[in-house]
């Protein structure tokens, strides 16, 4: 794929009354190595968010723990003040020691510094869209069926405070957003989905018909990326990568779903933005389809 498109060419959603276009940025690959510290080339990552913005994209996902803090910060270096359309989505519920793990960060406490943390980086006087990041059996492992009630009650109380316009939720259950539900509205879900991990499909659906943005977290199969002969064969039948069919099919399978693929490249982040563009026949679509067949 040679020509470069812009982020619009994908469609758009209404996510928390922002029109936003479906092909976004996840920024999490801006910090050093495992998410950890700063980037090996900072004018590199100034240069890819500066990018994203030309291509169109508006919706931009973040969190004060990728570095800790260091992401945030590129951020703001390098689009403060903001685009006045562009919808800065972020997540807490972890912390990273010095070792750079993962930890569990659900106190009142915690959760407060965290948000308080986010304003402050990203130099903002209230987030747009906070989600509660549920640890689950850890980073990369799936959700786990706990109650979601303590940690959104007191994000829904900072948001009452002015500090939060939105909540949503990431790696949940259903029957999690359905608990959360009953605190306060849910503007979007974000777990990890992907054209062979596809667990989440009848989730998706329900979600569609609430009106609630999906934002699969991992679309491209994440540290471990996605391997597949006929995802291969799809690409070069069509001329194009197998990273560009693995987004475009994400664009296709729900309208509620709004993509985040991440890079440090301004070259990758073309190729991703120039996947909305991207249209798969229904024969192409089938075999996809397949490959979560054979991973479930």
């Amino acid at each position: 794929m040679t020509t470069t498109k812009t982020a619009a060419q994908s469609g758009t959603f209404n996510l928390a009354g922002r029109t936003v276009n479906r092909m976004g940025y996840g920024a999490m690959q801006l910090a050093g190595k495992g998410v950890f510290g700063p980037p090996r080339d900072m004018d590199a990552a100034l240069a890819v968010l500066r990018e994203a913005i030309t291509l169109g994209v508006n919706h931009i996902d973040t969190s004060d723990f990728y570095g800790p803090h260091v992401t945030n910060q590129i951020i703001k270096d390098a689009l403060h003040p903001y685009p006045d359309d562009l919808l800065l989505v972020t997540k807490i519920g972890a912390r990273r020691p010095a070792d750079g793990s993962w930890v569990p960060a659900m106190s009142r406490q915690e959760l407060t510094e965290a948000v308080h943390d986010n304003l402050r980086h990203l130099g903002l006087d209230a987030l747009d869209i906070v989600n509660l990041r549920m640890m689950g059996g850890g980073e990369g492992h799936g959700p786990v069926e706990e109650s979601v009630l303590e940690p959104l009650t007191v994000l829904a109380e900072l948001k009452e405070q002015g500090l939060i316009r939105h909540l949503g939720l990431s790696n949940v259950t259903p029957a999690q957003l359905t608990e959360a539900q009953t605190i306060t509205p849910i503007m979007c879900v974000q777990n990890m989905y992907n054209v062979a991990q596809r667990e989440d499909d009848a989730f998706i659906d329900d979600l569609a018909r609430q009106g609630i943005a999906y934002v699969p977290f991992f679309p491209l199969g994440g540290f471990s990326p996605l391997q597949s002969d006929t995802l291969n064969a799809v690409a070069a039948g069509l001329e194009t990568s197998p990273n560009a069919v693995a987004l475009a099919w994400l664009l296709q399978r729900s309208p509620n779903m709004l993509l985040i693929p991440g890079t440090s490249s301004v070259e990758h982040l073309r190729e991703n933005v120039a996947a909305g563009a991207l249209a798969l026949p229904g024969d192409v679509l089938a075999q996809l389809d397949a490959i979560g067949a054979h991973q479930n």
